[in-house]
């Protein structure tokens, strides 16, 4: 009983707005269908393509470089505890998408809300950026009659029609052709490589920055955490077979070759996947810059208009510098590291963290929280030490050093290639 009450508190106004989904079905089936998901399944499947995208072909040359969901947990709790505090408050969220800033404004002030909104902001603008790099360097190797930057124009183009999306509530070629012959495996030869790899596994296995909009699109979201470590096993088993292998096949060119696709031999296959990889992509690039819209209607005041056309015009000044980063730094990989390092470690791992050792730091907090921490953790004081490790371990590690390595690596690419090249590591033509 007790239970069932913790979930109708922490549920609010979404179990109102299942029965009106319920009610209005009949009416409109086949918009109920793609605009208004909000099932457990939704939500694994916008977890795992959040996470998967392009670190499929960037994961093998991690493990090289390295030689070897934290965000997204805390960010459950938090958010649970602050929706039933705005639920005892009555408010009404039903034309309200509700986002990561807007948890730390409601539990920690005002300034936790702009550092929150800055990285947040930082690292989903870059996270649409590593997309539609990743589609015209993927395209190239089906069609390279046309430069990567000359693609880079025709995928900004595509990928700005999402500015139609309403909300998040949508639903081994390696082994087969086996070793390249004289094959090596040298590991990390230098620390930059290493901490590059380091912080671009940050990155891959981390988490992402929707993890609060995906939880508002749930119909029952005190279900995320357990969604969320589904999508990350699923993740996990997709991810590392494909990254071992290509290591096992290809070596040490992989230094050289970022994008994995650049050293399969072309064949059906082959084209298939990057096929389908660019309709991943495409996704993709909807989950990281639906947030992004949503902050920019909420600045210029358009969020609650109910008029699509009208938001999908006020969202397209947010898709141009996207298109124009994309173009200036076309570092498939390396922008990767970067990102991680500098914006992965504060928006998924630092922030998170405090967030949550400050908010119930309080007794009274603690005695009425909505979610206690396991006992298999050693209650509280297990999980503020487990915090203070991961601050401190990803400052130092992701940070400190992850960012030195990961800076280095791009300076070193503009430095070899330049801004606005035109077609980053491409093969040359015979």
């Amino acid at each position: 009983m007790a239970s069932e009450k913790v979930e109708t508190i922490v549920a609010g106004n979404y179990i109102e707005m299942e029965r009106e989904g319920e009610e209005t079905s009949s009416k409109s089936k086949i918009s109920r269908y793609f605009w208004h998901g909000g099932s457990v399944y939704d939500a694994w499947f916008s977890c795992a393509s959040n996470q998967v995208a392009q670190v499929l072909l960037t994961l093998a040359i991690l493990i090289l470089s390295a030689g070897d969901g934290l965000r997204s947990a805390f960010s459950a709790v938090l958010w649970a505890d602050g929706e039933t505090r705005k639920e005892r408050e009555k408010v009404d969220f039903r034309n309200h998408v509700i986002q990561w800033f807007e948890v730390l404004d409601g539990l920690l002030g005002k300034h936790w809300r702009n550092i929150g909104l800055f990285f947040n902001c930082t690292f989903l603008l870059f996270g649409s950026v590593i997309q539609l790099i990743a589609c015209a360097s993927n395209i190239y190797y089906i069609n390279d009659n046309l430069d990567k930057r000359t693609w880079t124009y025709i995928f900004g183009a595509c990928c700005a029609t999402t500015v139609f999306i309403p909300s998040s509530t949508t639903t081994g070629s390696a082994l087969l052709n086996g070793q390249v012959e004289g094959v090596k495996h040298s590991g990390p030869a230098k620390m930059v490589l290493y901490f590059t790899g380091a912080t671009n596994i940050l990155y891959t296995f981390g988490g992402h920055a929707v993890t609060v909009e995906i939880m508002h699109a749930m119909w029952k979201p005190q279900k995320f955490k357990l969604v969320y470590l589904f999508a990350t096993l699923y993740v996990l088993t997709l991810t590392l077979p494909s990254a071992a292998s290509m290591y096992w096949a290809f070596g040490d060119m992989l230094l050289n070759h970022s994008n994995a696709f650049a050293l399969l031999p072309k064949s059906g296959f082959r084209d298939t996947a990057v096929i389908l990889m660019l309709i991943h992509q495409f996704i993709t690039f909807g989950f990281a810059c639906t947030p992004l819209y949503f902050v920019w209607e909420k600045v210029i005041g358009m969020h609650e208009t109910k008029s699509i056309v009208k938001r999908a015009i006020a969202r397209l000044p947010v898709v141009i510098p996207i298109w124009f980063l994309a173009i200036v730094f076309p570092f498939f990989g390396p922008i990767n590291s970067t990102v991680g390092s500098l914006l992965v470690s504060f928006t998924v791992y630092i922030i998170p963290s405090l967030a949550h050792m400050i908010t119930f730091a309080p007794a009274s907090a603690r005695e009425n929280a909505v979610e206690r921490p396991p006992t298999f953790l050693g209650g509280w004081a297990g999980l503020y030490s487990v915090n203070c490790f991961v601050v401190v371990w990803v400052f130092v590690v992701g940070f400190g050093f992850g960012g030195w390595a990961s800076m280095v690596n791009f300076i070193r690419q503009v430095d070899t290639f330049g801004l606005f090249t035109k077609c980053y590591q491409c093969p040359p033509k015979h």
